[in-house]
């Protein structure tokens, strides 16, 4: 099968986001967790390191996960491979 150059398009910018999301997955998971304990601060009455852990990191997540989906409809679109209804 021959990739068109549209394929090739709708890749390029599935892996570039996909690349995008992974790096502030990482940087939310390890670099902040990592550094949070050093962050001596009570942030909405709790620890800050207790409230990233707890609650900011799957608050990010989600958005995540929102957002690659968002993105991915908007990118199906435009290159017509979204699903008909």
């Amino acid at each position: 099968m021959q990739l068109t150059e549209s394929h090739k398009d709708y890749w390029r910018k599935n892996l570039r986001i996909t690349g995008i999301l992974l790096a502030i997955w990482f940087v939310v998971t390890f670099v902040i967790g990592y550094f949070a304990r050093d962050l001596n601060f009570t942030f909405f009455g709790w620890p800050f390191s207790f409230w990233v852990g707890g609650q900011g990191a799957l608050v990010v997540y989600c958005v995540i996960i929102w957002y690659y989906a968002h993105y991915m409809n908007k990118l199906d679109i435009e290159h017509n491979v979204h699903e008909e209804d």
